[in-house]
């Protein structure tokens, strides 16, 4: 039986290293998305910063208007680890799991 988890998140936090999603082994779908205007750094580990990360989703035109960058991985291979994002200002981001 696979357990559940969703997590819905909107953070406004320091230019450090924040967890967008905690480790989820079953995970089977995951979300993030940029409300901010600058670049959001995501990392599949511990650790973003903006010069470690593995990918960056961009900034949109407006705060919270819905167009800034967006990651979802759905399916039986969904990476299950810790995920982090940073900013180089105060990042915003919804994250959604399960």
């Amino acid at each position: 039986m696979i357990q559940r988890q969703s997590i819905n998140t909107r953070t406004n936090g320091a230019s450090n290293s924040t967890t967008a999603l905690a480790a989820f082994v079953d995970r089977r779908f995951f979300s993030i998305q940029n409300l901010d205007t600058g670049a959001l750094y995501v990392k599949f580990g511990s650790g973003a910063t903006t010069s470690s990360y593995d990918i960056i989703l961009k900034g949109g035109a407006g705060a919270a208007d819905g167009s800034g960058g967006a990651i979802v991985e759905a399916g039986e291979c969904v990476y299950g680890g810790i995920i982090t994002v940073a900013s180089s200002g105060t990042p915003s981001y919804v994250a959604y799991d399960m």
